[in-house]
């Protein structure tokens, strides 16, 4: 079976107080998905949800932090994969060791046909 990728969307998400990776990961796709309406999907033929491939990357300071099963959670159709890679940002925003942690999110949607 083909698969035709028809979306992608970028989205950041920060935890401002505990540097927690999930956190940040969620608020990222949150962001990423929080705007799309695929209402063009009723007219390319979708016969059922299933037919969605919905794949994650998050970027994150420490990828293997980020509880890809919560994230993937948030999604609210098709087949979901998540995957994580090293990146984003940690940072000590006043010295007090509070630091800030920020992922990045790439979100694609994609139809098996």
């Amino acid at each position: 079976m083909a698969k035709k990728q028809y979306i992608m969307q970028t989205g950041m998400g920060a935890d401002l107080h505990g540097a927690d990776d999930t956190t940040a990961a969620r608020r990222a796709v949150k962001d990423a998905i929080q705007n799309n309406n695929m209402l063009f999907l009723k007219h390319i033929g979708l016969k059922s949800l299933d037919q969605l491939l919905v794949e994650v990357i998050i970027a994150s300071p420490k990828p293997e932090g980020v509880d890809t099963e919560a994230v993937a959670k948030d999604l609210p159709v098709g087949t979901v994969s998540v995957q994580t890679q090293s990146g984003g940002m940690l940072v000590d925003s006043d010295g007090s060791g509070d630091r800030v942690l920020v992922a990045i999110a790439a979100v694609t949607v994609s139809v098996q046909e």
